[in-house]
């Protein structure tokens, strides 16, 4: 079977609810390798709730979908204050990337609780503002930036990712809407060490097989690259 599309690999999935510290119940699923416990673990936070992201906007879809499959990754997605998607809907309204700091204390408290290995930060767009802004607060290895947009992240709250002892992987688009490589080269130079990887033909959705394909690699090189290069069929 090929990989593709809305294909989806087996692994143990959960409905699960986040519950935030100004009282709010979030809707999302936990999806973690079939028969082997997972040695890496990803907290996606997904693009712009007013501009229709939700958790199952694409890339995050298949993060969930195949990640724990092919690399042993557990994947935690779920929506923001205020979004619906086909799992549900939060409660609460869209907070700027301001209130999103207790959706964000939430999901890192179930991961906890959980006892799930090595968290990182996934963000995109959106979720890229809200890694950056409240991430640090937490215990995590690092974060991982697709098409950061830096519209809410002011360049003070970038710069304290310099010496945090986090890894920041910032992944960009050539031909991004918002921010492209050589802005971003300017925009992260506060971070030395973080990783920039201009993405070659990319968009800032990363539609099309080849997009998605080449953002799940980039995050399983970080998490467990051993794996790579990921197979692009499925024997069931």
């Amino acid at each position: 079977m090929q990989i593709t599309g809305g294909v989806e690999l087996p692994a143990r999935r959960e409905a699960i609810e986040l519950v935030t510290a100004d009282g709010l119940t979030l809707v999302g699923e936990l999806s973690l390798p079939e028969a082997v416990e997972p040695v890496a673990t990803i907290v996606a936070l997904h693009p712009l709730p007013t501009a229709g992201g939700f958790m199952d906007s694409h890339i995050i879809r298949k993060a969930a979908a195949r990640l724990p499959a092919l690399a042993d990754i557990a994947v935690l997605r779920f929506n923001f204050r205020g979004v619906t998607s086909p799992h549900g809907t939060s409660d609460g309204q869209f907070g700027e990337g301001i209130e999103e700091r207790h959706d964000l204390a939430a999901a890192m408290e179930f991961v906890a609780a959980r006892g799930l290995p090595d968290p990182w930060l996934l963000g995109w767009s959106f979720g890229t503002e809200v890694a950056l802004k409240h991430g640090l607060e937490h215990d995590m290895v690092g974060a991982i930036l697709l098409s950061p947009p830096l519209h809410r992240t002011s360049d003070a709250e970038v710069s304290r990712w310099s010496g945090a002892d986090r890894q920041l992987v910032v992944v960009v688009p050539e031909l991004d809407d918002y921010l492209r490589p050589a802005e971003a080269a300017q925009r992260f130079a506060s971070v030395p060490d973080a990783d920039l990887v201009p993405v070659e033909g990319g968009k800032h959705l990363w539609v099309g097989e080849t997009q998605t394909r080449r953002v799940l690699t980039e995050i399983v090189a970080r998490l467990n690259p051993g794996v790579l290069p990921l197979p692009e069929e499925w024997n069931e």
